[in-house]
């Protein structure tokens, strides 16, 4: 079962997205999480299985420019995890689905996303969801 989350879930989400992205700042995440909800140009959906939340997804809004689209706004997924123990169940793609609902509802008729070049996983998940690769990108940086 999929819910759109809701401000009283900033510290579920927090407590999932500590598990994917590398943050140990619990209470931060909620707030941020928080705050997002309350923006309106983002949105979270929360995977549930047996009255436990086993995954999450963030999308926002983006109006800056998207590699690969062509319109703006464009929905982004900004983030999406599902505990190990509950993958293969349809769980992410189901959270996926809601995302791009939620932004063709704002209007989006673009979604976006990325990922690093190393996460096999997750660049298999973007195929496997009807993403297509719009482009490969190396970042540098320097102290001057």
């Amino acid at each position: 079962m999929i819910h759109t989350a809701q401000k009283q879930d900033a510290r579920t989400l927090a407590e999932l997205a500590t598990q994917m992205w590398d943050s140990g700042d619990i209470d931060g995440l909620a707030r941020e999480f928080a705050e997002m909800i309350d923006s309106g140009r983002a949105a979270c959906f929360i995977a549930h299985e047996g009255g436990e939340a086993v995954g999450f997804a963030q999308c926002q809004l983006r109006t800056d420019y998207v590699e690969g689209t062509s319109t703006s706004p464009v929905g982004y997924l900004e983030g999406i995890f599902v505990k190990e123990e509950q993958r293969g169940k349809g769980h992410a793609r189901a959270l996926l689905a809601a995302c791009e609902a939620w932004a063709k509802a704002q209007g989006c008729t673009e979604f976006a996303s990325d990922c690093e070049l190393v996460n096999l996983g997750s660049y298999a998940f973007h195929m496997a969801m009807g993403f297509e690769e719009a482009n490969r990108v190396v970042c540098f940086t320097k102290k001057i």
